[in-house]
Formats: structure tokens, C-alpha cells, sequence
């Protein structure tokens, strides 16, 4: 799937969404620029490290990404993208697998016995 960052339309339709900045302490960094960086690393599938800086810091997007899905903002945008929708059904597909431990180096080790 290629990335695209938000348009200023999804944009304006998510930021009421989102948790208010705090008054005090450190400001936020800016929630469309980390937004985009979370979006970046989930649609390409690339580590947190490899993101673009562009996004800015890839720990500031995980904590981010992690701290909206603990306090449910995820379901709060995705069930309001899904309200404005033309079309009737909204499907959402994940999938996951699990790796162990030295699982490439098991691979690779595999292949050179093939090659023997």
C-alpha cells in the first residue's frame, strides 16, 4: 500500500478528535506532523527507526500511537471517519505474525544445509 499524508479535508475532520493539548509542561509536538509519522510507519510497515524525520521523532510517534490507543482515540477518529463515509460498510483488516527469536538466522542456516 503507498503512503500519502493526510489531506488538509481528513485533517480539519480529525483534529476536534483529538485530546487537547496540556497547558502546562512541555509543548506537544505538532499532532498532524506525528500523525503523519504514525501513519508512515503502519502503512509501510518500515521500523519506528526507519521513519522519515520529516515526522519528527520516531519514540515520540510510537509513545503517541500508544498512549491514543490506551486512552481509545483510535476507536473515537475511526468511528467518526467511518459516520462520514458515503458507503454503507467500513472494513478493517489486520494481521499478525509471530517471530521467534533468531528466526532468520535459523532460515539462513537452513539454506546453507540445502546447499551442502
Amino acid at each position: 500500500m503507498e503512503f500519502r499524508e493526510l489531506s488538509d479535508f481528513e485533517w480539519e475532520v480529525i483534529k476536534p478528535l483529538l485530546p487537547p493539548r496540556s497547558r502546562i509542561g512541555r509543548p506537544r509536538a505538532d499532532d498532524r506532523i506525528v500523525l503523519n509519522g504514525i501513519l508512515y510507519v503502519l502503512t509501510t510497515g518500515c521500523r519506528w527507526m526507519d521513519m522519515p524525520l520529516e515526522y519528527g521523532s520516531y519514540k515520540t510517534a510510537w509513545k503517541r500511537l500508544k498512549k491514543w490507543q490506551d486512552e481509545g482515540e483510535w476507536d473515537k477518529i475511526l468511528k467518526e471517519l467511518a459516520s462520514i463515509r458515503e458507503h454503507g460498510t467500513v472494513a478493517v483488516d489486520s494481521s499478525t505474525v509471530e517471530a521467534e527469536k533468531g528466526g532468520a538466522g535459523r532460515i539462513r542456516w537452513l539454506q546453507a544445509q540445502e546447499g551442502n
